[in-house]
Order: C-alpha cells, then sequence, then structure tokens
C-alpha cells in the first residue's frame, strides 16, 4: 500500500457523510477514499514504534491494516471522531504484530522446535529433580545430543516474546512503568490527534460570539479588556462567556 500523497484532505463534514453512504452501500470507491484520507494516522503511529527491532515499512503495512479495519467497523451514529476510534485500532494490530513475531531473525524451523521442546523439559525437569537440570539432564530427557541442546539455547537468544504490555517496577518512583515506555521515541503528531479532535469537536458546539472570544484570548492572546472594547461588551460578560466555553470544553473531555 503506498503512502498518501500529499493533497489537501476533506473536511469532517465531507468525512462525515462519506461514512454515513459507506455504512449505506459499502461502496468500494469509498471505502479506498476514506483509507487514503486516513493514512497519515497509520504513518505516525507506525513512527511511533520504529527503533524496536522491525522496520518502518513493515509497521506501516501493520498500521494501514489496521486502519482499513477501522474504516470497516466505524460507525458515525456514536457520535466520536474517526481518528478517536481508528488509533486503538491501529496500535492494537501493531501490538499484536509485535508478539506474534517471536524470532526476531530467520532460524531453521528445526531448531525452534528443539528450543521448544528444550524450553519445556527444563521447566519438568526443574519441579522434577528440585534443582536447575544440566545439559545432559535435557539433553537425555528429549532424546537429543549435548551439541543439539547447546545449539537450541543458543538459538533461543534471538526469540524476543516479551509482549510490550508487560510492567516493570520503576527505580526512580513507586509507579510501575510499560515496556512501551522505555524503548523508541514519542511522535509529536500522535498526541496532537486527540488534542485536534478535542478542539474541533469543542470549536462546533459555540456560537459566532465564543468562537472569536476563544480565539482572540487562547489563541491570538488578547486581554478580556482588548475583547470587551471590540465586542461593544463589558469585561465581566466576556469573562463569563469565556467561563461557559471552558465548561463546554470540560464537559466534550467527559464524552
Amino acid at each position: 500500500m503506498k503512502k498518501m500523497d500529499e493533497e489537501k484532505r476533506l473536511t469532517d463534514e465531507e468525512i462525515n457523510e462519506l461514512f454515513k453512504e459507506f455504512g449505506k452501500t459499502k461502496d468500494k470507491k469509498i471505502r479506498d477514499l476514506l483509507i487514503r484520507e486516513h493514512l497519515y494516522i497509520a504513518e505516525i503511529l507506525a513512527k511511533k514504534y520504529t527503533n524496536k527491532g522491525i522496520e518502518f515499512d513493515d509497521l506501516y503495512q501493520v498500521a494501514s491494516v489496521g486502519l482499513i479495519l477501522a474504516v470497516d467497523r466505524f460507525e458515525t451514529e456514536r457520535g466520536y471522531k474517526f481518528s478517536s476510534f481508528a488509533t486503538p485500532t491501529i496500535i492494537g494490530e501493531i501490538k499484536k504484530y509485535f508478539r506474534d513475531k517471536g524470532w526476531v531473525i530467520r532460524v531453521p524451523r528445526r531448531i525452534q522446535e528443539l528450543s521448544k521442546r528444550v524450553n519445556n523439559a527444563k521447566t519438568h525437569l526443574s519441579q522434577t529433580l528440585q534443582k536447575s537440570p544440566s545439559i545432559q539432564d535435557i539433553a537425555e530427557y528429549i532424546d537429543s545430543t549435548e551439541e543439539e541442546v547447546l545449539e537450541a539455547m543458543e538459538a533461543s537468544k534471538v526469540y524476543a516474546p516479551q509482549s510490550l504490555d508487560a510492567s516493570f517496577e520503576s527505580s526512580d518512583d513507586d509507579r510501575d512503568i510499560n515496556l512501551t515506555d522505555l524503548i523508541g521515541e514519542e511522535d509529536d503528531a500522535f498526541e496532537k490527534i486527540e488534542m485536534r479532535d478535542l478542539i474541533q469537536r469543542g470549536m462546533s458546539k459555540l456560537n459566532e460570539v465564543e468562537r472569536k472570544i476563544l480565539q482572540d484570548r487562547y489563541f491570538d492572546k488578547k486581554t478580556q479588556v482588548a475583547i470587551s472594547k471590540e465586542l461593544g461588551i463589558s469585561q465581566m460578560t466576556v469573562s463569563r462567556i469565556e467561563k461557559k466555553i471552558i465548561e463546554k470544553f470540560r464537559e466534550e473531555m467527559k464524552v
């Protein structure tokens, strides 16, 4: 799947209408358009999980599959933005890929199977003998040679079944941290997806005066006095409207 070329994106209203139409018709052309329109989300999330032993292109393909699943499952009736729905779906596919991608280099099937037998033998013999089994113990138990056991144990070092959700105790404080907190780098654009959606949803519920006050106060950094003079109202009224705006955004965050 090729990355989306830089082009003007559709408005939220147009995207919402396309999702409604797709929900009714399941038109493949609409589906393809919706996927292309949101490939930037897959790219952002794929970059978030780079530097973890898997190439970006592979992660991008997996993230794109997650995006396709999100497009197919999204329901406009639920009332939230598509990116808010797609993000956890895509991340879920990426984490699943990491869990399934056990062997980080290609190892012969014979060695993989032998490695499993060795690990099972170590577990069984440890319980039976009440001590760590020797190479000879393991070799005799699985009817193999010591050299083959050593080969399998060496090969198992390239096996990485560690879940990205695994928790570790932090040495700096008392809280637990996930493996994902320890590796890779965060992409600033990833966190901006949710914030952008919140702002857009909140703005859509403001009237013209409220939108102007929000823009002037928090984006243009104007004082309440300056805004009151422009609108021909008292500073107290501006302050009251500003508090109402904040309350609306707080309610939006609870959705």
